[in-house]
C-alpha cells in the first residue's frame, strides 16, 4: 500500500520525517526484532500521523527520537529505546505536550530528559 501525497502544508521539519519515513520500503523492516507486516503498519501508521498530528507535535515540543527512535543495536525489542510511534503501530488519536493517544493506551513523555 503505497502513502497518499504529503500535504503541502507541512512544517519543514514534519515534512522531513514524513520523507524519510516513506523512503524505507513498507516490505523492508528498518530494524532487528521488527518483521515486515509490523513495520508496514507502523509506516503507515507514522505517515498519517505526520499528515494529521506532526505540525501539533512539533510545536509542543516532540522530537524525531521521542517520536521515531530506536535502540540502534536491539532495534524494537528494547521497547524502553522506542519513540511513541514505533511500539505498536497503532494509529494516533491525539497529541498533548506530554503523551501521545491512541485509542486504548497512551505514550507519555513525563520525564524530562530521558532519551
Amino acid at each position: 500500500m503505497s502513502a497518499s501525497p504529503a500535504p503541502t502544508d507541512l512544517p519543514p521539519a514534519v515534512a522531513t520525517w514524513r520523507d524519510q519515513i516513506e523512503r524505507i520500503s513498507e516490505r523492508a523492516s528498518p530494524c532487528r526484532y521488527l518483521t515486515p507486516a509490523q513495520w508496514a503498519t507502523m509506516r503507515e501508521s507514522a505517515i498519517e500521523f505526520c499528515d494529521r498530528f506532526g505540525a501539533e507535535a512539533l510545536s509542543l515540543g516532540w522530537t524525531d527520537r521521542e517520536l521515531f527512535g530506536v535502540h540502534p543495536e536491539h532495534g524494537t525489542f528494547r521497547v524502553d529505546y522506542c519513540g511513541a510511534l514505533m511500539i505498536a503501530g497503532n494509529r494516533v488519536q491525539g497529541v498533548h505536550a506530554d503523551r501521545i493517544m491512541f485509542e486504548r493506551t497512551a505514550a507519555r513523555r513525563d520525564k524530562p530528559g530521558q532519551v
